[in-house]
């Protein structure tokens, strides 16, 4: 079978209410059942807090918050693990969809918008037979001062 026309990269989709999302799946370490997650004092609104996977102290992130998405009650939720280049991070969603390999030519690139600083995280956009699904550069999401700030509230809680 010909990979012609075929993006080499796979992507997991996930959802947050009806819009649809999607991370290159190579940097997914696990999907997980929402755990327990314990809050710290002094951090921004959509730092969740952190959760003890196998040992790990992993920082949890609410994408909804995070993305100025209208906040929801939810029965469950979903956290992905995701390697994040130096660091893990856990994102809350509200659902994981699926795994996809997209065609190349259903994949264009990340819109030029007015204000692109606050949208560095979004990487590419496809289009799924009427539907978009935005692609995300999870490591983008969160600036240097934020990552700074939730490394050293990990090393403290440590």
């Amino acid at each position: 079978m010909s990979q012609t026309g075929k993006s080499q990269d796979r992507y997991l989709t996930f959802s947050l209410g009806t819009d649809r999302y999607g991370i290159p799946l190579l940097s997914v370490k696990e999907v997980l059942a929402m755990p327990e997650i314990k809050s710290v004092p002094e951090t921004p609104a959509y730092f969740l807090g952190l959760m003890n996977l196998r040992g790990q102290i992993v920082p949890v992130i609410d994408m909804r918050t995070k993305l100025g998405l209208k906040p929801i009650a939810r029965n469950e939720a979903t956290v992905i693990i995701s390697d994040c280049g130096d660091s893990v991070i856990g994102v809350v969603v509200d659902s994981v969809d699926s795994v996809i390999a997209p065609n190349a030519e259903d994949i264009s690139a990340a819109p030029e918008m007015a204000n692109r600083k606050n949208a560095a995280y979004l990487k590419g956009v496809c289009r799924q037979g009427e539907a978009l699904l935005l692609f995300l550069d999870l490591p983008a999401l969160l600036n240097i001062e934020e990552k700074n700030a939730i490394q050293t509230k990990t090393k403290l809680a440590a």
